[in-house]
């Protein structure tokens, strides 16, 4: 790699990386010149592009370890090789933790949390056999740093995702670097389902230091910065892509002059 950011002749896995924050980190790789895989339960009304490349789309439930497999061999097969690895499907609707049942938080942990652990061991095997080694990058969330009602079994996922890497670099080093990117809130195509119309998106922007929330292509340029060469002393760590975090709830009501 001649350029730090240039990923030409190297091969991506983004797992979910058809929508949302996925495809804003598919597009960053695509054109930095990478070839990039993604996959998911079903494929994408079109396809990720960038940089004169389309990604390449495979069919793999996450929680299936026999898909995931298949997924990792697909790349192999294709392109000859695994780069890096971007466990980035993930999620949970709204649920009260008082009444959820067993089965549903069983299920939200599998997704966030044993999905990546099994990619990353399916992406590690071949990443130890390359002379250049690998990169794994988990996308976590601001909920591994505060509470996240009506999302508590995610919000503990996540904060396992971030501490698994951790583990994970110690085990796999020095030919894996694994990291976590902590995301704040994210203007995907599905925001308004969670923030309402452009005015209350706006509103929610207001309330970050930065003034906005992110684009997916914020979290993907996070990625490509962990991936590259110039975080090559990088590894166990979680880097936060928020805007600064959230304002302190104590500074919309203090009022200091009483």
């Amino acid at each position: 790699m001649d350029k730090p950011l240039d990923f030409t002749g190297k091969v991506v896995i983004v797992t979910g990386g058809g929508k949302g924050i996925g495809k804003g980190i598919s597009e960053c790789f695509l054109a930095a010149g990478a070839d990039v895989l993604i996959c998911g339960r079903s494929a994408p009304a079109q396809l990720p592009s960038g940089g004169g490349k389309t990604a390449l789309f495979a069919t793999c439930d996450v929680r299936q370890f026999d898909q995931i497999e298949a997924c990792v061999n697909l790349a192999v097969d294709k392109f000859g090789r695994l780069d890096i690895l971007v466990n980035n499907a993930g999620g949970a609707p709204s649920a009260e933790a008082a009444t959820v049942s067993p089965r549903f938080s069983e299920s939200i942990i599998r997704l966030n949390l044993i999905a990546p652990l099994n990619f990353s061991q399916a992406a590690n095997r071949v990443m130890q056999s390359q002379d250049s080694g690998g990169n794994i990058i988990n996308i976590a969330s601001v909920s591994t740093l505060r509470p996240s009602p009506g999302s508590a079994a995610y919000g503990a996922a996540k904060a396992g995702l971030v501490n698994l890497g951790a583990s994970l670099a110690v085990e796999w080093a020095p030919k894996v670097r694994v990291n976590a990117v902590v995301v704040g809130l994210t203007r995907t195509e599905q925001a308004h389902l969670h923030y309402g119309d452009d005015e209350g998106i706006a509103a929610v922007g207001a309330t970050i230091p930065l003034g906005r929330m992110a684009a997916p292509s914020d979290i993907g340029d996070a990625c490509l910065f962990l991936a590259s060469p110039m975080a090559s002393y990088v590894s166990g760590t979680s880097f936060a892509v928020h805007g600064g975090g959230e304002k302190p709830a104590y500074l919309g009501v203090a009022n200091s002059a009483t």
